[in-house]
């Protein structure tokens, strides 16, 4: 898990913390986990009924929130996972998706068959480890990088001065940047 994932959300009105899909869907992971773990232990046989049936109860809550963000949930990530999937499907997917669907959006930032028009639209979502993927992207194009290389919430430009599709004159002006930096922290 990468220190961004961990970034939270808060909502203006509420005060709340918006639950995505990343954060219901690692929820999900981990009661999946103790129930896999009460399956191997020696409880008696009541007292392991009813926690299977509490754990059994979490996890079909969670999975109910997961098609509330996004309907079909489980189906559309096993898209994204697929061998099989098509860029034009992921596109798709994207557009459909809802800006929460923390998960699917992220694994569609890092598929290899993503295309540029894809990741352009990926390369503006507010979640940090999205916008990561999208500026090591392979396939991401010029526009887009020179977009994230710009973004003053994170230091992307980083990672955009070592893509290969960045424009060379940017590529140039980044890396002339990072080596600033390292003679900066050398004389410190």
């Amino acid at each position: 898990m990468r220190r961004s994932d961990l970034v939270q959300h808060k909502e203006k009105e509420k005060d709340t913390t918006t639950r995505t899909s990343q954060i219901v869907f690692g929820e999900r992971q981990h009661l999946l986990r103790v129930l896999d773990s009460l399956e191997g232990t020696d409880l008696p046989a009541a007292r392991a009924q009813q926690e299977r049936r509490a754990l059994e109860e979490l996890i079909h809550a969670r999975t109910r929130e997961l098609n509330q963000i996004n309907t079909a949930w489980d189906e559309k990530i096993g898209l994204v996972l697929s061998a099989d999937a098509k860029p034009e499907m992921l596109e798709k997917l994207v557009k459909q998706a809802p800006e929460t669907d923390y998960y699917l959006l992220r694994l569609i930032s890092e598929h290899p068959r993503s295309n540029a028009k894809t990741l352009q639209k990926l390369g503006r979502h507010p979640y940090g480890a999205i916008r990561e993927n999208v500026a090591r992207h392979p396939n991401a194009d010029a526009t887009t990088l020179t977009y994230l290389s710009k973004d003053r919430s994170q230091p992307l430009w980083y990672l955009v001065a070592f893509n290969p599709n960045t424009p060379s004159t940017l590529q140039r002006r980044l890396r002339d940047r990072l080596k600033r930096l390292g003679e900066n922290h050398a004389i410190r």
